[in-house]
């Protein structure tokens, strides 16, 4: 039965991801009646802003979700982990934004563009998808329902704020330290390599296989939210140093004809996307034009004529939004609004 006020913990909430979602529930009005923003000790009591409120953070504890009606993942797999099942067993449905749930089988993988029926499916957690699977998914969907999506290969391009504060500091002190003409400290314990003026192809750690998981994440998470295990998907992952907002080449090969002037008919009409695609000038989507944006951005939209019923296309989003804060707060919605 639905509620006038719904209780709301966020778990992380001093994450980059976690801040973000506590601003898009004030930013969309959801019908909030207590925030518990929980994080670890020594976030314990520091305040963070919610509209006109200050609140405090509390400490995360198997206690925290007495009265939660909804709590919100943001802190790991580890704690997703421990945590969630607390929380479901305290009452409260969970949105998990780690990798802990998202290729369990008992657990439902949410786009609302794409899949928002399988959001009531679940059995008290709803996994957020990767972020770089996310703005994918919402474009590629449509394009699958018209035409069928036979296979595709993706290289993305992700900015450092997908790894977490660590990562942006990493990037802001190399830089720093290169145009100050000083040699810049790598800590391998966030990013392997040098991440200013560079790029590291490497994101997670490397399977058996050579693949990163973060690689094997695009390809079993699209293959689930989409509902085919047919599609064939090669992938490979690129840390850039932007950042905020991912981007993503992807090559297409669609199993019917489809005219590219129909294609851009249907990704113009799909919800959640905006189409930027005018060559002469010069207007296709770049990471500074999706940074603090909702829509998934779709451009360089073309035919690929090395291959029957291929197109290519240059997809960006916001990560921290699209790609993650903003999704889990819209499942939410689905579920309760």
């Amino acid at each position: 039965m639905a509620k006038k006020k719904y209780n709301v913990a966020v778990v992380g909430a001093t994450g980059m991801v976690g801040q973000v979602m506590v601003s898009i529930l004030k930013e969309r009005n959801f019908p909030v009646g207590i925030l518990r923003p929980l994080a670890s000790e020594r976030s314990a009591g520091k305040k963070i802003s919610f509209g006109k409120d200050s609140i405090s953070i509390d400490t995360l504890s198997a206690s925290s979700f007495k009265d939660i009606d909804i709590a919100l993942f943001s802190a790991g797999a580890s704690i997703s982990e421990k945590f969630a099942p607390i929380a479901v067993k305290a009452g409260a449905v969970v949105i998990d934004n780690s990798s802990a749930f998202r290729m369990d089988p008992g657990v439902p993988l949410v786009v609302p563009e794409v899949n928002p029926e399988k959001a009531r499916e679940h059995k008290g957690i709803i996994a957020n998808p990767n972020c770089s699977t996310i703005q994918l998914v919402v474009v590629l969907n449509p394009i699958h329902k018209a035409a069928g999506i036979g296979r595709f290969v993706i290289s993305t391009y992700q900015s450092v704020s997908g790894w977490g504060k660590e990562a942006v500091a990493e990037l802001d002190g190399q830089t720093r330290s290169i145009l100050n003409k000083k040699k810049p400290k790598v800590n391998k314990d966030i990013l392997p390599r040098q991440i200013a003026f560079n790029l590291i192809p490497q994101i997670d750690v490397f399977c058996e296989d050579g693949y990163t998981k973060e690689e094997k994440k695009v390809v079993n998470e699209t293959r689930k939210i989409l509902g085919d295990d047919t599609i064939k998907i090669s992938s490979t992952c690129v840390r850039v140093p932007v950042y905020m907002a991912h981007s993503e080449s992807v090559n297409i090969q669609l199993k019917r004809p489809l005219d590219i002037k129909r294609l851009k008919e249907i990704l113009s009409k799909a919800k959640g996307v905006k189409v930027m695609d005018e060559p002469s000038t010069s207007t296709y989507p770049t990471p500074i034009d999706a940074a603090g944006k909702d829509d998934v951005f779709v451009g360089r939209i073309r035919r690929d004529d090395s291959a029957e019923n291929g197109f290519n296309l240059w997809i960006v989003a916001d990560n921290l939004r699209k790609g993650a804060a903003l999704n889990a707060i819209q499942i939410a919605e689905s579920l309760f609004l």
